[in-house]
């Protein structure tokens, strides 16, 4: 099911944006996307819905047996893959994007949350429990653990810089976007106690970055898309025109071969697709 339901320009050009959606009924825990197919996961699913790229309408179910509550989802086109965090079981399942769809699992620390690929084809995840980034292979060899500062609590998601620092948001004492080094110590941060204006978040969770370095934030409870700076001293808010508006936005992914992004719902259990995105500079007209 397509709806078209408004137009979004990006700054730097004149190619309208035109935005959609995907419903459904659970909250979107994790978006991602190869090739034709877009990959969903729901809250407390055990399987991954697959829709096509260009109709968004739903193609199959993926059924990753012993799946419980994912938080992190993201496809590895050089392993044609796909990796689900697996928060109740304390696991990362692979299933592989073949004819087969075997899936296959490994064990990480307490609690893991956000889960993304890093540029050498490695998988890295946050785990809440431990206040840990840990990096695996593709088949599950740990590579690397980094123990977090004590102030970096209730992880939510990670992304890796070109630079090889990390980008994590958290959401404990402090409601906070930091960067990291690779010893885990905190090189900048964002945000602070819960608020909504400008220069606060309450429930910072899906990451993204751009080709300029400009980070987009899912500010969940403010029920917006925030966009910070490289060195995370400003930010602002992208506006992004659907019906209802933004209704606890979690989950994000940006397409960049396509200039697209996701932004997956928890409390509308939709899923957001804006395109012609080249970069996070679009303002609703």
């Amino acid at each position: 099911m397509t709806n078209s339901l408004s137009c979004v320009v990006d700054m730097t050009s004149s190619a309208p944006t035109v935005t959609h959606v995907i419903p459904g009924r659970a909250p979107v825990t994790g978006v991602t996307s190869l090739g034709n197919d877009v990959f969903v996961v729901r809250f407390h699913s055990p399987q991954v819905e697959v829709y096509g790229a260009e109709t968004f309408a739903l193609q199959r179910r993926l059924p990753v047996l012993g799946l419980g509550g994912s938080y992190g989802l993201a496809a590895c086109a050089s392993n044609k893959c796909l990796y689900a965090s697996d928060y109740d079981n304390d696991r990362v399942h692979r299933v592989e994007l073949t004819d087969s769809n075997a899936v296959t699992q490994w064990s990480v620390g307490n609690g893991p949350v956000g889960l993304t690929v890093n540029s050498d084809k490695n998988v890295l995840v946050v785990i809440e429990g431990e206040r840990k980034l840990q990096k695996f292979t593709t088949h599950g060899t740990q590579l690397q653990t980094i123990q977090l500062q004590p102030d970096i609590d209730s992880l939510s998601q990670v992304i890796q810089l070109s630079g090889g620092q990390f980008v994590i948001s958290h959401i404990g004492t402090q409601h906070r976007v930091c960067l990291v080094d690779g010893k885990g110590a905190v090189i900048r941060s964002f945000g602070g106690t819960p608020g909504s204006d400008l220069t606060k978040m309450d429930e910072p969770a899906g990451l993204a970055v751009d080709d300029h370095g400009n980070i987009l934030v899912a500010d969940q409870d403010n029920s917006r898309l925030l966009v910070l700076d490289p060195t995370l001293t400003s930010a602002r808010e992208m506006s992004v025109s659907v019906d209802g508006g933004l209704e606890g936005p979690y989950s994000l992914w940006y397409d960049k071969s396509r200039g697209r992004l996701y932004v997956g719902e928890w409390d509308g259990k939709r899923v957001v697709i804006v395109d012609h995105l080249k970069h996070f500079t679009a303002t609703q007209v």
